[in-house]
């Protein structure tokens, strides 16, 4: 199994969006400041989860995004579902058709090791992830950097 780009930004923005979003909503500008994410990309990204009921919008000053959940309701693979990223580590997507309509060799090999990854993104929480030391020192750096960028553009040189 290869994760994506598309499931790993969608991790990343979810994990900064529950990092930022405790006091007000968060700005995918923001996000795409703080996680060197493409804006437009970004808002594909939001639009499938916001359909999964993961996020909700907040229109107005001082809009942006939130989250719908408890950041411990979130686990890894439903946010990694939500963008259409399989979790699957077989060759035919679980069908067993991968050789000749019959299942392959190692089939249930790679349909094992497609049940531990999932179990164990299962296992994982937005929470559990920003109790992490490593998590929030991360988040901390990259908002400064990110607000030092801001500020070199209102006022250069």
């Amino acid at each position: 199994m290869r994760l994506t780009t598309k499931g790993r930004y969608a991790v990343t923005a979810m994990l900064d969006l529950a990092f930022h979003s405790q006091i007000q909503p968060v700005t995918l500008t923001d996000i795409a400041a703080r996680q060197t994410i493409s804006l437009s990309y970004l808002e594909q990204l939001f639009a499938r989860l916001r359909r999964a009921g993961m996020v909700k919008g907040v229109r107005g000053p001082g809009g942006g995004y939130k989250l719908c959940r408890k950041a411990s309701d979130i686990n890894i693979a439903e946010i990694i579902a939500a963008v259409d990223e399989p979790l699957d580590s077989t060759k035919c997507g679980g069908e067993a058709n991968c050789q000749k309509d019959q299942a392959c060799l190692t089939h249930n090999l790679w349909m094992g090791l497609s049940e531990q990854i999932r179990n164990y993104l299962e296992g994982i929480s937005l929470a559990h992830l920003l109790e992490k030391n490593q998590v929030q020192e991360v988040a901390k750096r990259q908002q400064h950097d990110a607000q030092q960028t801001i500020e070199i553009y209102r006022h250069p040189e």
